[in-house]
């Protein structure tokens, strides 16, 4: 990918349709925009969650595509924006994505929104994002709402290194494999979970990781908004009893300790029980040796002394 081949900008307004936009009751005009993919953050959850650049970027596009249009169309019709909306979404992705390519070719200028959030965070935008770079698009993004930095912000754990996991395995051995993959990580973690599986991923990260302090971030943005701080173990067994489970969810976890960084023979004898449940004997010591950071050959040492062990 070469800046050189990168397509001349144009500004045009889309035809027979008008790009404006209302904020606060007053109608405002959109300035025509350069050919190319804008990648825009929508709000997720309220709609007042949205920058000005956003709105007049979503009424001059020529064709804003987006995961679900029902959703979107809700956004639109909040700020009175008249764009023509397309999806794209990851059952539909192989076929529209030529199409939306085709039209940034002829010179259009297209938004890429995802239900709620920073697109490419857990959609199928990536894909996109490439081709459009590889054929010499222009493509630039809007920051805005995003519920993993709106989790991290507001967890009160350690935001000066974080990892994005995204959404852990459904399936508890595959789960539990990757839990164990995150122990030696030296940041604070942040995942998504659905409100059905909440309880037994928690109690998974707290059997794994151990009395970290972690928090429970439901709902951001929304009426409902709720966040709930403890410790790993505190917070599995609340959500084992009831707790709510309706809604979205984000869940913190603070990093490992000084002392926890380093897990002893038991704690890596466990993890590669866990992979082994699942993966090759070279693929359960080449996870367990990146997930702690020890040498691959002293984790296949242990996996040995492991195996002759527990065959007696």
């Amino acid at each position: 990918m070469s800046e050189g081949r990168r397509r001349p900008e144009r500004s045009r307004q889309p035809a027979n349709r008008p790009c404006t936009y209302t904020v606060s009751g007053q109608l405002m005009a959109a300035k025509p925009l350069a050919a190319g993919l804008y990648l825009v953050a929508t709000p997720i959850g309220n709609l007042g969650d949205i920058t000005l650049r956003a709105l007049e970027t979503l009424a001059a596009a020529d064709m804003i595509t987006c995961e679900d249009t029902r959703v979107t169309h809700r956004l639109l019709e909040r700020y009175g924006i008249s764009s023509t909306l397309s999806p794209y979404h990851e059952h539909n992705a192989q076929a529209a994505r030529p199409k939306i390519l085709e039209r940034l070719a002829q010179g259009a200028a297209i938004a890429l929104v995802s239900d709620a959030g920073t697109p490419l965070i857990s959609d199928p935008g990536y894909k996109l994002v490439r081709a459009a770079l590889e054929a010499g698009h222009m493509v630039t993004a809007l920051p805005g709402a995003s519920s993993v930095l709106g989790a991290l912000a507001a967890a009160g754990l350690p935001t000066d290194r974080f990892f994005f996991e995204g959404f852990l395995p459904a399936k508890q051995v595959a789960r539990r494999t990757r839990i164990g993959e995150l122990v030696g990580i030296p940041a604070t973690l942040v995942l998504f979970e659905t409100g059905p599986r909440l309880a037994d991923a928690l109690a998974d990260l707290a059997a794994t990781l151990g009395q970290r302090e972690a928090a429970i971030c439901r709902e951001l943005t929304k009426l409902h908004e709720e966040i709930r701080r403890g410790d790993l173990a505190a917070l599995a067994a609340a959500y084992s009893q009831g707790g709510e489970t309706r809604g979205e969810f984000v869940i913190v976890v603070a990093p490992p300790s000084a002392q926890a960084a380093m897990p002893d023979a038991a704690d890596i004898d466990d993890l590669l029980r866990r992979a082994l449940a699942d993966a090759s004997l070279k693929d359960a010591v080449s996870a367990v040796a990146e997930a702690t950071g020890m040498a691959r050959r002293e984790v296949y040492q242990r996996a040995l002394l492991l195996a002759k062990t527990e065959n007696k």
